[in-house]
């Protein structure tokens, strides 16, 4: 990773091991390899930063420990920290664009490194800054077909694909008048709740009752975004549910691995809107912040509805901590429930 006169070696920490890491040891030398972590992470960890810091590691370290470090609820050992740097958080963003966990292991790269045939990639840090916002504009419609759905009710399956092949979906139920506010509903994907029926959260139901709302209203649409677990993907979705099994609630969770509390980015679904022509729309959500995140997108927002579904003894204490940590708007209907 090259910013300006700086040139790091990167290794993520997803997918560590014993033999990566004795590798990535080896290709450093003489320089020592350092632990760059978020700066959530860091608070996590108890210390005092706003930026990316880099861990100091000993000589004898493992690939367990430099994961614990990087993941754990919990660290029983003193931290020497130092600035991270340009270079270093971008390789954190690099990361996190994989979706993997956000930390690597970086250091100076020695000039017999950099003139290796080792097989490595040379990134330059203000790309990886422009990379999301040029992934957006690839974006184009690929394919689409009309899909008979339970219930009785149909839909226009539009399919969109980027230059890197990842991909989200709008459902079109009836047929909305683009001249006129369209019902929309942004839907992030949740392999747990959405196909499996979990209950921990209420995607599920707000998928199902979305349809509903939109059918009774006479038409709308569903982009189902690529977007798990607030956008920090599935693997990391589930060592968060971890998290929360040791008593923490959602955002905590997310934060402890390294991540802000909601890694969406919204600029996709404003440019999906925008393909299929609807760009004034009344947003079906409890969410502010999708207003918000689509207004700057170019999307004017006519209106907010409410998406009310079930409160019970297993989805409560996240839907409590969406409301009063994440801005939901879901206060009455956790008043009103019964559990």
């Amino acid at each position: 990773m090259v910013a300006g006169d700086q040139t790091l070696l990167s290794l993520p920490v997803e997918g560590l091991c014993a033999s990566r890491l004795s590798g990535f040891t080896k290709l450093s030398a003489p320089n020592f390899p350092q632990l760059a972590i978020t700066a959530r992470r860091a608070r996590a960890l108890c210390l005092d930063v706003a930026e990316p810091v880099a861990l100091k590691l000993s000589a004898d370290v493992d690939a367990e420990t430099i994961w614990s470090l990087a993941a754990d609820a919990k660290i029983d050992r003193a931290l020497e920290t130092a600035p991270a740097g340009v270079a270093a958080g971008a390789s954190i963003a690099l990361a996190k664009l994989a979706l993997g966990l956000p930390a690597v292991l970086v250091a100076p790269a020695p000039p017999r490194a950099v003139a290796s045939d080792f097989p490595m990639v040379t990134v330059n840090a203000e790309a990886v800054a422009h990379f999301r916002r040029d992934v957006v504009r690839s974006l184009r419609i690929s394919a689409e077909a009309d899909m008979p759905l339970q219930g009785g009710l149909s839909a226009r399956f539009v399919v969109f694909s980027d230059a890197i092949g990842g991909g989200s979906a709008a459902a079109i139920i009836g047929r909305p008048d683009p001249t006129r506010p369209v019902l929309v509903r942004l839907h992030s994907a949740c392999l747990t709740g959405d196909v499996f029926g979990s209950r921990r959260c209420d995607c599920g139901d707000q998928l199902k009752l979305s349809l509903t709302q939109l059918d009774e209203a006479g038409g709308g649409v569903i982009l189902y975004l690529a977007q798990e677990g607030r956008g920090v993907g599935l693997a990391n979705k589930i060592r968060a549910y971890r998290l929360q099994d040791l008593g923490m609630d959602t955002v905590d969770a997310n934060t402890t691995l390294g991540f802000d509390d909601d890694e969406r980015d919204y600029d996709i679904a404003a440019r999906m809107l925008k393909l299929l022509g609807y760009t004034r729309i009344a947003l079906l959500t409890n969410n502010p912040a999708k207003v918000d995140g689509l207004a700057e997108g170019g999307i004017e927002v006519c209106g907010r509805l409410p998406l009310v579904t079930p409160v019970h003894a297993d989805n409560r204490r996240y839907l409590a901590a969406k409301a009063k940590r994440a801005g939901h708007d879901l206060t009455d209907v956790l008043a009103d429930a019964d559990c």
